[in-house]
């Protein structure tokens, strides 16, 4: 999608992706990963998500990034987290306790900013992506990560012929597809859910004709 799709819906507030609690598939899952207290956690497009002040208070250090300046301030201040901000590069660094949110474009994203970044929790990045920008998306992390480096992923699937994305459909066949040969790839959940954006309720999606199913898949590079 275009920036300023994005910017846009920020600025009118059209979060309809957005929940006012910690996903339950992040606190059900994520110690699949098997990390370290401590460890650095990347949060691509992260928002204004609630699962950023849960893994800090599980004692990580959390790195979201994320293209909008008003999910940004809304996030400290509705967290009541004390922040400083500084320029540096194409990002603006907000840090405040064991939170930095680097203002700024995904894509411009690399090694340096990366560096000792332990894990990925993509809880709606891939998802927010056109399947032209997809590609783009991975192999921007695969080239700036460390090699250790893991990933929670959560994605959905539904019938894309009745509503266009975001958020988009990415079947299990293009997860497993787009880090094949390179990653180990688990699916951990599968399970059709109601929780819908509102656009979909209208749609027709989400009831038991036109299902939509959340899995979460934990990678792994081989």
């Amino acid at each position: 999608m275009e920036k300023a799709f994005w910017l846009e819906r920020w600025r009118e507030h059209q979060l309809g992706w957005h929940r006012d609690d910690v996903n339950p598939l992040l606190t059900e899952y994520w110690s699949r990963l098997e990390l370290r207290a401590g460890s650095k956690v990347l949060v691509p497009l992260c928002g204004k998500t609630l699962d950023m002040g849960y893994l800090a208070s599980l004692g990580h250090e959390v790195l979201g990034c994320e293209l909008s300046s008003i999910a940004v301030k809304e996030f400290f201040d509705e967290a009541g987290i004390a922040y400083e901000s500084i320029q540096k590069g194409p990002f603006v660094h907000h840090r405040g306790g064991a939170i930095t949110i680097l203002e700024g474009d995904v894509f411009d994203l690399d090694a340096s900013l990366l560096s000792g970044v332990a894990a990925v929790y993509d809880r709606g990045a891939l998802i927010a992506l056109p399947a032209d920008m997809r590609d783009r998306y991975v192999e921007l992390l695969m080239r700036a990560l460390p090699q250790s480096a893991r990933t929670l992923l959560l994605s959905l699937e539904y019938d894309q012929s009745l509503a266009g994305g975001p958020p988009f459909s990415v079947p299990e066949a293009q997860v497993r597809t787009t880090y094949a040969g390179s990653h180990e790839v688990t699916r951990l959940f599968s399970e059709v859910t109601r929780e819908v954006p509102p656009r979909f309720s209208e749609l027709g999606l989400g009831g038991s004709s036109s299902p939509v199913r959340q899995k979460v898949w934990k990678i792994v590079r081989r």
